[in-house]
């Protein structure tokens, strides 16, 4: 199966560690375009200026349809259980929209949008890759 990585990029390191255990599976993943810079540290945070002249959202909503499906790495942040920002919600939407299958690594959080992320029925794996299927 095609998977494109999402979420947070405070979990770069955990989105190369799922992309290594995957690929080990036999899948072909796709992780947000500079995942090991904020992994190594050369950069630390994401300015809005970089995501508008990159325009990131846009690259990675073409990344996503060329996918069979999506994982979000969803782990603790904020004070949040399972936190998943603005944009892996957006991109569970596109993949929603697309009608790619959704997994999310951990349980939904609690937040505003809680609902709008268990309308979308994402598959919770509850860090078992093996139920990616």
């Amino acid at each position: 199966m095609k998977i494109a990585i999402c979420g947070s990029m405070a979990f770069a390191k955990d989105m190369l560690s799922v992309k290594k255990e995957l690929e080990k599976r036999g899948h072909k993943v796709t992780v947000p375009d500079r995942t090991e810079k904020h992994a190594d540290g050369t950069i630390r945070n994401e300015d809005k200026w970089e995501k508008i002249e990159l325009d990131v959202i846009k690259a990675y909503f073409n990344e996503i349809k060329k996918n069979d499906a999506i994982i979000v790495i969803n782990k603790d942040k904020n004070n949040v259980k399972g936190y998943v920002g603005g944009n892996s919600l957006i991109e569970i939407a596109f993949a929603h929209v697309l009608g790619k299958k959704i997994f999310l690594l951990n349980s939904i959080p609690n937040m505003s949008y809680s609902d709008e992320i268990a309308a979308m029925k994402p598959v919770i794996i509850n860090n078992n890759l093996d139920l990616i299927k």
